[in-house]
């Protein structure tokens, strides 16, 4: 599997991230994230390791605590985190204060930037993201959570669904409409975004359970009468929703990497049994059945490895990457999945017991076929913008 990991590692920085993040998460293993499968706490320790390791502030400005990456390096770092047992619980721990806060650092001012910015680098503050609502799904335009302006701010009505880490939060950052919709010229006007305090008596959370992932709580909010000084409001009124798509591409590229590295973890421990398990007197894995799918697996991977890269290579030069980071996203998404699912079938019916961590290593690794964006949008996008065919919705 090491032809993976290092495929990309041109320079001694990178390959340094890759080892100093290596020597964190490989101090939780398969018994902690399936003690956190099972009890479904949040992994506040592992959090806690990542936070004083620095890993936090990877991408974040250097004069604010950060280290001032790209996210050809937070995609290496995510990589690694996910390798190694932790799956979707371990990435998502950690990747919200990667590029969700992004929009902070693109027009928040710098008291703003002063004030949240640090404690999000410390691990001080852990904040969830109130974007997606019931009814509009992934049609952003069609929220109706409002912001009605107020002296000294907003006030708050509405509700959100899939905001993770709410049960933990003590920050939200809340995408609002400050005009409704059809008072708007266009779809995209008249949306406001927030970065302000969880404040629990205004704001009812409901955790809800869920295939995988568990220890890193999904929940529906329901916002009753939140009031929100004008001093938290990023950037202009009505303007949120071009501040969003800042940190789109590089989402795509982090969940790519993401799947990536839990279908390895899941290749590796496939290939492993395949070459220990005997039956009728030589080891399953020296059956073509066995090795074929095992080494497609491995292609595919590669494959979106290489997409993966070069869509986050393109964003770091501040060159067009939409069409890439969405291929990386599926092609990522596929691949992982798909060898998650190989090395249940490689396990045979040990890969249905947790003792082997493989079907964990599936049940983490689906989400990433459903979010933050659905294949079948994706393929639309492509067909759209680079194939140039009629749009079909």
């Amino acid at each position: 599997m090491s032809a993976l990991a290092n495929e990309f590692e041109p320079g001694d920085d990178q390959a340094a991230i890759r080892e100093g993040v290596r020597s964190v998460v490989t101090r939780f293993g398969d018994d902690y994230w399936l003690a956190r499968d099972d009890d479904g706490k949040f992994p506040f320790e592992f959090h806690r390791a990542m936070a004083d390791a620095g890993w936090l502030g990877i991408t974040m400005p250097e004069e604010y605590g950060g280290s001032g990456l790209g996210v050809t390096e937070a995609a290496i770092m995510m990589h690694e985190v996910a390798s190694h047992g932790g799956g979707m619980s371990a990435t998502s721990a950690v990747h919200i204060n990667l590029f969700g806060p992004h929009p902070i650092v693109v027009k928040g001012t710098p008291e703003q930037k002063a004030r949240w910015v640090p404690r999000l680098v410390a691990g001080e503050d852990q904040c969830c993201f109130g974007f997606t609502e019931p009814d509009a799904g992934l049609n952003t335009t069609r929220i109706k959570t409002f912001a009605q302006k107020v002296p000294g701010g907003y006030l708050v009505h509405g509700q959100k669904v899939w905001t993770s880490t709410a049960q933990v939060a003590n920050k939200i950052m809340l995408l609002t409409r400050t005009t409704k919709y059809e008072d708007c010229k266009r779809p995209t006007d008249g949306i406001t975004i927030f970065y302000t305090d969880l404040d629990r008596s205004k704001i009812d959370v409901h955790r809800i359970p869920k295939m995988g992932r568990k220890s890193v709580d999904s929940n529906a909010i329901f916002i009753d009468g939140l009031f929100i000084p004008e001093a938290d409001r990023i950037g202009e009124e009505g303007k949120g929703f071009s501040y969003i798509l800042h940190s789109l591409n590089p989402e795509r590229i982090l969940i790519a990497v993401e799947a990536i590295g839990i279908g390895q973890d899941a290749l590796r421990r496939a290939a492993k049994y395949a070459r220990e398990r005997v039956v009728f007197d030589r080891p399953i894995g020296q059956n073509q059945g066995i090795q074929h799918p095992l080494a497609e697996n491995w292609m595919y991977l590669e494959s979106a490895w290489q997409m993966a890269m070069r869509a986050a290579w393109l964003y770091d030069h501040d060159r067009p990457c939409g069409a890439e980071a969405n291929a990386a996203k599926f092609l990522g998404a596929r691949a992982g999945h798909d060898a998650a699912w190989q090395a249940i079938m490689t396990h045979g019916g040990f890969g249905y017991a947790k003792e082997y961590h493989v079907e964990r290593l599936f049940r983490e690794v689906s989400i990433t076929r459903l979010a933050p964006i659905t294949e079948q949008l994706i393929l639309s996008f492509v067909a759209e913008k680079v194939l140039e065919l009629p749009k079909s919705y």
